[in-house]
């Protein structure tokens, strides 16, 4: 996982439509809470998935944006958002390159370990998550960052 307070590596992939995203692009609007998770249609990931569905409202009224990455195809993608109708963009990172880039494979290289960054607009990472098992980790800690934001606050360091 990568240190707080350091940059976030730049990075382009493909979304769920096949459209081209860099980070830079993602940060347009504000910041951006990226998600990486280990497969789409796999319980928990759905799980987490509706969980930020649910909360999209309050995230993009708290001033955040919200992006998931794992290494599904878009096609996939495509079909995981739309069966569970996710408002949000679906990175399709097939190589691993960007889960190498931001430390976030499985035990031996194998997978993807559940992570949640938040990065601002300047690229730093102000605050994260890592809890492979337990989804409660990963809404606690939107729902922490989400409140601090609306509130202007600085959102929490490191959790988990």
């Amino acid at each position: 996982m990568l240190a707080m307070g350091g940059r976030a590596p730049e990075f382009t992939l493909p979304d769920h439509t096949g459209e081209t995203v860099s980070l830079s692009t993602l940060l347009r609007r504000g910041p951006l809470v990226l998600y990486f998770y280990p497969a789409d249609f796999t319980s928990g990931c759905t799980r987490q998935a509706c969980l930020f569905r649910d909360l999209h409202r309050e995230i993009l009224e708290a001033g955040l944006d919200l992006a998931g990455v794992s290494p599904q195809s878009p096609e996939s993608h495509r079909a995981f958002r739309d069966k569970h109708q996710l408002p949000f963009r679906l990175l399709s990172d097939v190589d691993k390159f960007v889960i190498r880039m931001y430390d976030v494979r499985g035990p031996l290289g194998f997978g993807v370990r559940r992570a949640t960054y938040l990065i601002d607009q300047a690229r730093y990472i102000r605050a994260a998550v890592l809890a492979d098992f337990r989804i409660g980790e990963h809404e606690a800690f939107m729902r922490r960052t989400m409140a601090l934001s609306a509130a202007g606050a600085r959102p929490p360091r490191a959790s988990g």
